[in-house]
């Protein structure tokens, strides 16, 4: 695939959420607040472990590392749904006009954080902003898994496919 990893339309979400998500917290979170450093991890690791999984050679760890980056952004999902919550804004329905905007976001094909930055200019706007882009990223995600376990159920994994070849290459030599 031309790019790599770099342009699966998921690490492209991911790499937006973590950017916005440092902004976001520079600006609405207080600096000295643990809630920063776990918000803006929490999106680090959303992206980093994408990279790491897609660098791997195993289907196994491919699939664990891309199970990690979906974990990380439930949690900052929850971040922000919780920053909603406390700050008691409302958080918008998915068939929302402003939520339908932002969804739409999504399908322009240089998508970038440049198409994200005029809804982080009020808190509860950039908040339910990130919830929608995480809902997609999220679901772009489980849709990878699905297919990663298909592909490794049907493969096998890196160690059982050396193995294999080891045992072809040592019935040839006798």
């Amino acid at each position: 695939m031309d790019g790599g990893y770099k342009s699966l339309p998921f690490f492209k979400q991911s790499e937006i959420i973590y950017d916005f998500t440092v902004e976001f917290c520079d600006r609405y979170i207080d600096k000295r607040s643990r809630t920063t450093d776990q918000m803006i991890q929490a999106a680090r690791s959303g992206k980093q472990n994408i990279a790491e999984g897609y660098m791997e050679k195993s289907i196994e760890s491919k699939i664990k590392l891309v199970s990690v980056a979906r974990a990380s952004l439930e949690e900052l999902l929850n971040d922000y749904q919780d920053f909603l919550r406390q700050k008691k804004f409302i958080l918008w329905e998915k068939s929302s006009a402003q939520a339908q905007t932002v969804r739409k976001l999504v399908y322009n094909r240089y998508n970038s954080y440049n198409d994200y930055k005029n809804y982080i200019i009020s808190p509860g706007s950039a908040a339910n902003t990130m919830i929608c882009l995480i809902n997609q990223t999220n679901q772009l995600l489980d849709q990878k898994m699905r297919w990663l376990e298909e592909d490794f159920v049907k493969k096998g994994g890196f160690r059982e496919n050396l193995l294999k070849k080891r045992l072809a290459y040592r019935n040839r030599k006798v």
